[in-house]
């Protein structure tokens, strides 16, 4: 436990200390929030959706949430070139606590970041709906971060060319999000385009926050928890694997 903690507070160190990558990561959150959330906000609300900010505002923060999670395994490349890696692996710990550890740590930034974005939306217009059920939003957003997070470091454990990263992680992360329920409804989709959404992990997180905020659940708020829940138990489960298997 005391090198899981370690770890933890060593992610939360170097996030702390590199103030450009918090502004950075706002970015792309920020300008899907303006650009979509005020550009079709009328016609949102002519087709009778009501505010379109309320209905975006859960995909934006987990926008925040997954690319800052995943590129968290980036990490991992960096400190095996650097021969940081090494050092930490051999301690006398095991390699499921380092992963842990890390996991943790970049889990907490990525919520950090969510948490941000959720301020911003707030400024924007957004607003609670279902204040009781804030907290099981939080739950949520810490699965999604976890997930996502679990995702990077399986592939930075993979990957030892750092320039490869990024291609390969948007190559994955970019349909997850566009495939899911980030910025449309369920609702009237092509049954492919469902079906799709329905495999989506990311769409349980969206709808289980979503829903926590006060919109209406389309999975339920019992399915979102169980799904997402398992999948990062076995996402967890396969980055550890990964990592087990780093050689230097």
């Amino acid at each position: 436990m005391n090198a899981i903690y370690i770890l933890w507070l060593r992610q939360i160190k170097r996030f702390v200390r590199s103030p450009s990558r918090i502004v950075g990561s706002l970015g792309q959150p920020l300008l899907f929030l303006i650009a979509l959330g005020f550009g079709f906000g009328p016609t949102f609300q002519k087709a009778g959706g009501g505010s379109y900010i309320q209905y975006l505002a859960p995909g934006v923060i987990s926008m925040g949430i997954l690319f800052t999670a995943v590129f968290s395994g980036i990490e991992i490349i960096w400190d095996r070139q650097f021969g940081f890696l090494k050092e930490t692996l051999v301690a006398p710990v095991s390699r499921l606590e380092i992963v842990l550890g890390r996991t943790l740590g970049g889990a907490s930034v990525a919520l950090f970041q969510g948490t941000v974005v959720l301020i911003v939306c707030l400024i924007a217009g957004f607003r609670f709906e279902r204040v009781l059920f804030l907290p099981f939003a939080l739950v949520f957003m810490f699965l999604i971060a976890v997930l996502f997070t679990a995702i990077g470091t399986a592939i930075g454990s993979n990957l030892q060319d750092m320039q490869g990263f990024p291609l390969v992680m948007n190559f994955l992360v970019m349909p997850l999000f566009f495939f899911s329920n980030a910025l449309f409804s369920v609702a009237g989709l092509p049954k492919p385009l469902q079906a799709v959404i329905h495999l989506n992990p990311l769409s349980y997180g969206i709808d289980g926050m979503r829903g926590s905020f006060g919109h209406v659940y389309v999975f339920g708020l019992g399915t979102d928890f169980v799904v997402l829940s398992t999948l990062t138990a076995i996402l967890l489960g396969v980055g550890s694997y990964f990592f087990s298997k780093i050689q230097l």
